[in-house]
């Protein structure tokens, strides 16, 4: 057998903690190599050990889980697995804004019932997979550069003018959303569509969140919506549901899952792409898996502008790699100038605006 992935647990409950422990040390692939019951210890346990994976609690005495993540992805920079209950408002705020801050994915905390069976499954699973992502500095405040940035004229020229975009994400995604959204300008007044792959208990008030953050409204998108009634808005498709336009309406689905993913990017994708065409502009952004790679190949066949986030700055270079490979992304960015690229696509000028 290989290196075991080395796992450190920072969770505030001891009855929580152990059973976090007992999870992990079943796996022979995986080692516990300590435990925290709050979050200062935890950022200095991960100093001390070094670990490969973290699971961190959000609501934890001394220092918070949120200001944990902040630490040590500024200076210890870890895979962190948020494990919350999801229950609670504050919490649940606190742990976008720990995705935000460079935590990589969340998952519930075991319930104490028969389901924990299937949740052990999806536990382990998610740590192995968060094992492999190779996570960067994250310090907080660094957002677009102020230059404004202008698209080639090749890029320009023969283009319909823009009416939508569409942006794509899934691992990391929470962060590179806000980035992206936070650099266009309040000039910028197209109609913005959301797929972002999250679990269901997160989901649902994660556009209440993303409304605090990038100085426009977010709402999860409504069946029957006409599009023009969209405005300025970001309508984000609501867990477990397809967002697609069709006839001048956003509509939502229970179709079957693509790539194993509803709401699916690919879905959303390729309904812009022939609802809207050369009129659209698609973002894939961070993510494991192939999902919205055809989709955006579809709105650059269309004539639409596609933008993939750069290797570099992605949390998981895994979709935008997909698309690239596809022939699907005109351009290749770093997540900084995708926002002013898009608003230069629109024609409004890129004013950065410091958070």
């Amino acid at each position: 057998m290989g290196r075991r992935i080395r796992v450190a647990v920072i969770e505030d409950s001891a009855t929580v903690r152990r059973h976090l422990v007992e999870v992990l040390s079943s796996d022979p692939e995986i080692e516990v190599v300590g435990e925290a019951a709050d979050g200062r210890e935890g950022v200095a346990l991960c100093a001390r050990a070094r670990p490969d994976v973290v699971t961190m609690d959000m609501m934890l005495p001394v220092m918070n889980g949120l200001e944990a993540t902040e630490q040590i992805m500024a200076h210890w920079p870890t895979p962190i697995l948020i494990v919350s209950a999801s229950t609670n408002r504050g919490e649940l705020f606190r742990t976008y804004e720990a995705m935000a801050a460079g935590a990589v994915d969340v998952l519930e905390k075991p319930r104490g019932d028969e389901s924990d069976d299937d949740w052990t499954v999806r536990f382990l699973a998610t740590i192995k997979m968060v094992s492999r992502i190779r996570v960067i500095t994250h310090l907080r405040g660094r957002l677009a550069s102020r230059a404004a940035l202008r698209l080639p004229a090749s890029i320009v020229q023969s283009r319909r003018p823009c009416l939508l975009a569409a942006i794509g994400a899934s691992t990391g995604g929470p962060g590179a959303v806000v980035a992206v959204l936070r650099a266009l300008p309040e000039e910028f007044q197209l109609p913005i569509l959301l797929v972002l792959h999250i679990g269901a208990p997160f989901g649902a008030s994660f556009a209440e969140w993303l409304d605090t953050q990038i100085g426009r409204q977010v709402r999860l998108a409504e069946d029957g919506m006409p599009l023009n009634a969209v405005g300025a808005r970001v309508m984000m498709a609501p867990p477990d549901r397809h967002l697609i336009l069709r006839g001048g309406r956003l509509h939502l689905t229970t179709d079957p899952e693509r790539h194993s993913c509803r709401p699916s990017v690919d879905v959303l994708f390729e309904s812009v792409a022939h609802e809207i065409g050369a009129a659209s502009a698609a973002c894939l952004l961070t993510g494991m898996g192939r999902d919205g790679a055809a989709g955006m190949l579809a709105i650059r066949k269309a004539g639409g502008l596609t933008i993939a986030q750069d290797e570099a700055t992605s949390v998981v270079y895994g979709m935008p790699r997909e698309a690239v490979l596809l022939g699907g992304a005109e351009l290749v960015l770093p997540l900084p100038e995708i926002g002013p690229t898009l608003a230069s696509y629109a024609g409004t000028p890129h004013i950065s605006r410091e958070r």
